[in-house]
């Protein structure tokens, strides 16, 4: 072999030799050329994990803000938080958007095939709550097994802890609630819509003398010990190691307990964290067809759910816009200001919002709550039918005067008039962009997660978080909601050729 060609041959092989080691140390190489450890939270969990200071909201406040501190300079770098949601932080990690997921992730089996977890750095116990004045329960116990015919209503944040322990405990005899926040899931309790909240404990333990825990009581033992461990991308075994030997750093210093006592968050349980380890990651986690057998059903079923909102919410929103452009339009001119300023306001803020105005603060006003599913459609119909208003004003602005002058002269009265002759005209001309709504409102379902509506989007982001089998769960979402579209657009485009074939305006 020439000389040329065995350096080129050995070239190839250091290069081999090599690149596993350079993909591996990719994170921590990057973060110390950067001078920044990014991290990945949620401030919406709130306390006392991540949390803005109330005097100053530009600074964050938690004990993952101290410790992320302190980890990076343990690295030589300084930190930089990442603001996202909780339930898509494995998504920014793999994304390489941040190097590591900081934010109360509990360790499991499927989160540990997906990313490479650290040590833990706290131990965290399940504390349920319920109001001060509740004596049907005083233990866990009691909650899963109610009397006969009794299902208790528990809310928990969705996708959390919490959330897989009464799943797996007491799925058959409660009434599970999501909220995407864990002070929605108390509150929900203290107004009285709920019976319980299953939290965990640093979060109860923050929250017991504060506004939004104050009016709820512990209610027997902690259960469901786990770990809080951090994530980085699989495979980053070198940033892992050295986020490791921090901890225990921390540990042995006792810098780590100083921080949780400020807290109030060290009890007897952390004496065990220095011995704590984590259980290496075992294949659970189904792929390919066998994916889809396993967690089709579930999607289809939120599907479902999804399907059920959007057919009642869009029929009330027609209607409702309907009145409005007709008052809007015809209406006595002291009506008229009011119902731009309803049609302007339900535009001009966000449909989440009013969600929450709807869901949480009128119980509070008025004491009486609306299901999750009926504030969803109530909402989404109350929205819509803004929209849906200035649909119908320019389908009713598009018949000419002419033809209300010509029914009046034919002795019609005026309401005739708009029922006979205006308004079927009208509607046959906004039906395109009405049914273009009606494809539009089936993905806004996706916002009503807020108020523990679990529909497609929502169930897709809890077994994304879960499970390695993100394609397959995504493919699938993506079909279904295609599925439920795909029609709506198919006669939306028959009605407008049928429509310009007629030779009748169609509305933009």
């Amino acid at each position: 072999m020439k000389s040329s060609h065995r350096r080129i041959v050995l070239g190839w092989l250091l290069l081999i030799a090599v690149l596993p080691q350079a993909a591996n140390g990719d994170a921590l190489d990057d973060l110390r050329t950067g001078g920044e450890l990014i991290w990945g939270a949620d401030q919406e969990g709130g306390g006392p994990y991540v949390y803005p200071d109330p005097a100053d909201p530009s600074k964050l406040l938690g004990f993952e803000v101290e410790l992320a501190d302190l980890l990076a300079a343990e690295l030589g770098v300084r930190a930089r938080f990442f603001q996202a949601d909780w339930v898509t932080l494995p998504e920014f990690l793999e994304n390489k958007s941040i190097h590591v997921v900081l934010n109360g992730y509990e360790w499991t089996p499927g989160r540990a095939e997906r990313m490479t977890a650290t040590r833990p750095y706290y131990i965290y116990e399940l504390q349920l709550l319920a109001r001060q004045d509740e004596t049907r329960f005083s233990s866990m116990e009691d909650l899963c097994h109610p009397p006969q015919g009794v299902r208790y209503k528990v809310s928990v944040l969705g996708g959390s802890a919490p959330d897989s322990y009464l799943r797996e405990h007491c799925q058959s005899s409660i009434e599970l609630y999501e909220y995407d926040g864990n002070v929605n899931a108390m509150q929900q309790v203290v107004s009285g819509l709920h019976d319980a909240t299953l939290q965990d404990l640093p979060i109860a333990v923050f929250y017991r003398n504060l506004p939004q825990g104050r009016g709820l009581k512990f209610v027997g033992e902690p259960v469901g010990r786990g770990y809080y461990v951090m994530y980085v991308r699989k495979g980053e075994l070198r940033l892992a190691e050295a986020l490791d030997d921090a901890i225990e750093r921390l540990l042995a210093d006792g810098r780590l307990k100083e921080l949780y006592e400020r807290y109030g968050l060290w009890n007897a349980t952390q004496e065990g964290l220095a011995e704590a380890a984590v259980e290496a990651a075992t294949s659970s986690s189904a792929r390919g067809w066998e994916a889809v057998e396993r967690y089709g059903p579930t999607l289809v079923k939120a599907a479902a759910l999804t399907v059920l909102i959007s057919v009642a919410a869009m029929p009330l929103a027609m209607v409702l816009g309907l009145f409005v452009a007709l008052g809007r339009e015809y209406g006595p001119s002291l009506v008229r200001p009011f119902l731009t300023v309803y049609v302007e306001v339900l535009r001009g803020t966000p449909v989440m919002l009013q969600l929450y105005v709807l869901y949480f603060l009128l119980p509070k006003m008025l004491g009486v709550g609306l299901s999750p599913i009926f504030a969803a459609i109530a909402g989404l119909a109350i929205n819509y039918s803004a929209y849906e208003a200035e649909i119908y004003r320019a389908g009713l602005q598009a018949i000419p005067r002419g033809q209300m002058e010509a029914a009046l002269a034919l002795g019609m009265s005026r309401n005739t008039a708009l029922r006979r002759v205006i308004i079927p005209q009208a509607v046959r001309i906004v039906i395109p962009p009405v049914t273009n709504d009606f494809i539009a409102l089936f993905k806004d379902t996706s916002i009503c997660s807020v108020i523990a509506v679990v529909e497609l989007t929502k169930q897709y982001n809890m077994l994304a978080n879960n499970t390695t089998a993100v394609l397959e769960v995504a493919c699938m979402t993506a079909l279904l909601y295609l599925a439920m579209s795909y029609p709506l657009s198919v006669f939306s485009r028959r009605m407008e050729r049928r429509l310009a074939g007629e030779g009748m305006p169609v509305a933009a």
